[in-house]
């Protein structure tokens, strides 16, 4: 639990120059965030943006190294919460995403998955300080996570079962044991007491307190990358809502309420509270899929497995941030805090460029949503957003929110309307509905 939490401290060093104590302060006062969504009435376990961290440090790296980042990291920040929190108060949230067309929602998620990867790979990155670390400890997380083998051996139960149950905990004992043996990373030197965040050196050099307010035009320029960081957490809202209401048709002893727009206002309050008291590059999310997924399935095992949802997240939440103060388990993970942060991210980046593909609805969209990705990780979210509107004026015209469904995915197949299609689409002319004629009939 807090190997994961505590990745976030190497982001900070290496973006803002931020000391390790500094940094663990940030992380502590965010893990105390999280635990609003549970007391608030908000069955999930909270976590990162993921998918955005990549966006938001390549656009907070485009200033200068100290007060100017800090402060572009204050005004991303806090114009995040702003716009998290407007959403839902008005509950406006479905219906904002629903005007931007496919194309562009499909490009931005798939970029941000695909910035993700290039973080861990690119020159200088996690994979050349880590390379053979992160090439088993990485490769068995795929194993253990996206596997069709490894997922009938644990539905026999046994070790196996045991194995599945345990999330990434297994990955990070493996980094521990074999990134000293590589010589990657030294041996952990476990000390006793408690950890030591330095919050008054995070108060005076790294928030509003100390380094004033950021300037207008800082809060301006950081608006397209707030938008992209925004279509990816949507995802991750409406993840929240499908695993929750299985869940609730599995346990009819608790009534699962999940508010999307209540959501949106806790998220948003915290996002809007850190730009403030600790700006944080991993940022407020409403989810933290994977430890979300794990507590919704043995809350499914019925009342003896877990008595409440809301404890189920709520203890999760808790245990981690008695984690974060316990410095045994801060010193025995330090050492490998950037491999944890390499196996989220690549984790994260399959997800996002799955999930981003499957956001188009055409071939057309398939093809603009590449160039989008691509431009989001080379030149960023204002230039990936101007390219990906102008792109669907061109193409699509009067239909620019509405698009085409030319059925390339057996998702969008709709037996109640005609194939969408244009023959001057390479292949779309030979398209067949693959279903029997009586069904579609």
């Amino acid at each position: 639990m807090c190997a994961v939490d505590l990745a976030a401290i190497p982001l900070m060093m290496q973006l803002l120059g931020m000391p390790f104590e500094a940094a663990l302060a940030i992380v502590i006062l965010n893990g105390l965030l999280y635990l609003l969504h549970h007391l608030l009435g908000d069955p999930v376990v909270p976590g990162w943006i993921t998918p955005a961290i990549p966006l938001l440090m390549a656009y907070v790296a485009t200033f200068p190294e100290g007060v100017d980042r800090v402060h572009a990291l204050i005004a991303f920040q806090m114009m995040l919460g702003i716009l998290a929190i407007v959403l839902g108060q008005t509950g406006m949230a479905s219906k904002v995403v629903r005007l931007i067309p496919s194309a562009i929602k499909a490009g931005v998620i798939m970029g941000a998955g695909l910035a993700a990867i290039v973080v861990v790979f690119d020159e200088g990155g996690r994979f050349e300080q880590y390379p053979f670390t992160i090439t088993i400890a990485v490769g068995l997380a795929f194993y253990l996570i996206f596997s069709r083998h490894f997922n009938q051996l644990k539905a026999k139960g046994g070790i196996w079962g045991t194995i599945g149950k345990l999330g990434i905990f297994p990955i990070i004992v493996l980094a521990i044991i074999i990134a000293p043996l590589f010589g990657e990373a030294p041996w952990p030197n476990v000390e006793w007491g408690f950890s030591k965040p330095d919050f008054g050196l995070m108060f005076r050099e790294y928030t509003v307190f100390g380094v004033g307010l950021p300037p207008l035009m800082m809060f301006i320029t950081a608006i397209p990358t707030v938008l992209a960081a925004y279509i990816v957490l949507f995802g991750d809202v409406l993840q929240s809502k499908a695993l929750l209401e299985e869940a609730d048709e599995k346990r009819r002893d608790e009534k699962i309420d999940y508010n999307p727009n209540r959501s949106h206002l806790i998220f948003g309050g915290r996002n809007f509270g850190m730009s403030i008291f600790g700006p944080d590059v991993v940022m407020c999310g409403p989810l933290w899929a994977a430890m979300h997924v794990v507590t919704v399935e043995r809350y499914k095992q019925g009342k003896a497995a877990m008595h409440s949802i809301f404890g189920g997240s709520g203890s999760f939440r808790w245990g981690t941030n008695t984690g974060l103060l316990l410095l045994p388990i801060v010193s025995l993970v330090q050492p490998i805090l950037g491999i944890a942060l390499a196996l989220t991210l690549l984790i994260q980046g399959y997800v996002s460029v799955r999930i981003g593909i499957l956001e188009a609805r055409s071939q057309r969209d398939l093809g603009i949503a590449g160039i989008i990705a691509a431009i989001l990780v080379i030149k960023g979210a204002t230039w990936a957003f101007a390219v990906g509107v102008l792109l669907c004026a061109l193409i699509y015209g009067k239909r620019f929110f509405s698009g085409e469904n030319d059925r390339t995915f057996v998702k969008d197949l709709d037996a109640s309307r005609p194939l969408d299609t244009d023959t001057s689409l390479p292949g779309a002319e030979r398209m067949q509905d693959p279903r029997p004629q009586a069904d579609v009939n």
